[in-house]
C-alpha cells in the first residue's frame, strides 16, 4: 500500500539496479504488476466461490499463470500507447517506456508474445470460455478504454471500467466453463467500485492529467462535480452489494454484515470527501477503497465455503 502511494504521490523513483536483472525490473514494471495483483485477487475469489472450496491445484495455477501474462500483456500494450502522456505526466514519467530504458519495438512485442502465450493457456489447460472472456477483457481495455475513451471522454473510467470487472468471470468460467450469479455480482461490484476509486486518485493528481490533457472528471468539471459523482457511486455500490443479500439471495448473512459495514464506512469517507475535497481526504478514500474491494471478495469467498 505504501508503495502505491509513492508511485501515486510521485516518489523518487526507486534506483534500477543495473545488467539483466535491472531490465527485468523494468519488463516487470511495465506490465503495471499493481493492477494484475487486483485482478488476480478477484479472480481467485471467483475461483473458490465457484468451487465452494480450494479448486484443483492445476487449474488454480494455470489460470493464476494466464491471467498474469493477460494482465501484463494489456498493461503494456496500455503503456505503449500512452507513452506521449505518460512523459509529461510526473507520476509516469519514469516509467521505462518514457525514460528510453526500453525500446516501443521490444515492449510491442514482449506484450504480444505474453498476450499468444496467456491465451494459449487458457485455451489448452483451463477451458475455451475462460480464454476468451479473458482475450475479451484485454482487448476492451486497450481498444476501448485506452484507445477510445481515456483521451475523449471524462466518462472514460465509467465505461472503461468493465474491463478491470471481468476477471472473476474468468475465475468462474475456469472452475465451471460458464458464468454464475456471484460472478456477475462481483463483475458489478469492481463496475461501480472504479468511478470512486479512480477519482480519488484522479484528485490526488490533478494537475497531472490537466498537464497532458487526459479529461478526466476533476480537471473538467471540478472538484465538486467530481465529490458529488463519487458519493452517487459509492452509494449505488453499497444499495447493490446489499442487494446480493436481499432480494437477490446470491450470497448469504455472512456476507450481507460484512457488506454492510464496508459500504457504511466507504459511505463515510465519501462525505468526508465531499465536505472537503482536499488531498489528504482523497488519499483516505484512495486507500480505503483498496481495503474495501479485498476484503469484499474475503468475505464473499467465506460466505460461499461456510454458509
Amino acid at each position: 500500500m505504501n508503495s502505491t502511494l509513492a508511485r501515486v504521490e510521485a516518489a523518487p523513483a526507486r534506483s534500477r539496479a543495473a545488467g539483466l536483472f535491472g531490465l527485468a525490473l523494468d519488463y516487470y514494471d511495465l506490465g503495471k504488476p499493481r493492477i494484475m495483483y487486483l485482478l488476480l485477487i478477484t479472480t481467485a475469489a471467483a475461483m473458490v466461490m465457484a468451487q465452494r472450496g480450494l479448486p484443483p491445484l492445476s487449474v488454480f495455477a494455470w489460470t493464476m499463470l494466464a491471467g498474469a501474462l493477460a494482465a501484463m500483456s494489456a498493461g503494456t500494450l496500455n503503456c505503449i500507447y500512452d507513452i506521449d502522456i505518460d512523459r509529461l505526466m510526473r507520476r509516469t514519467a519514469s516509467r521505462p517506456l518514457p525514460a528510453g530504458r526500453i525500446s516501443v519495438f521490444a515492449a510491442t512485442t514482449h506484450a504480444c508474445f505474453m498476450g499468444v502465450i496467456s491465451f494459449a493457456i487458457f485455451y489448452l489447460r483451463v477451458g475455451h470460455l475462460a480464454a476468451w472472456l479473458s482475450l475479451a477483457g484485454n482487448v476492451y481495455y486497450v481498444v476501448i478504454y485506452t484507445m477510445l475513451l481515456k483521451r475523449r471522454t471524462p466518462q472514460n473510467i465509467v465505461i472503461g471500467g468493465a474491463a478491470g470487472a471481468i476477471p472473476p468471470l474468468v475465475g468462474w468460467a475456469a472452475v465451471t466453463h460458464a458464468i454464475g450469479g456471484p460472478a456477475l455480482g462481483l463483475f458489478a461490484i469492481i463496475f461501480l467500485w472504479t468511478p470512486p476509486h479512480f477519482w480519488a486518485l484522479a484528485l490526488m493528481t490533478e494537475t497531472d492529467y490537466h498537464k497532458a490533457n487526459v479529461p478526466m472528471l476533476p480537471n473538467v468539471y471540478g472538484d465538486r462535480r467530481t465529490t458529488l459523482e463519487i458519493v452517487i457511486y459509492t452509494a449505488v455500490l453499497v444499495a447493490f452489494s446489499l442487494a446480493l443479500y436481499y432480494p437477490m439471495g446470491v450470497m448469504g448473512p455472512a456476507y450481507a454484515i460484512a457488506a454492510l459495514a464496508l459500504g457504511a464506512v466507504f459511505l463515510v469517507d465519501a462525505a468526508a470527501l465531499r465536505r472537503d475535497p482536499g488531498k489528504t481526504a482523497a488519499r483516505k478514500l484512495f486507500l480505503f477503497s483498496l481495503v474495501y474491494l479485498a476484503l469484499m471478495c474475503a468475505f464473499m469467498v467465506i460466505d460461499r465455503i461456510a454458509f
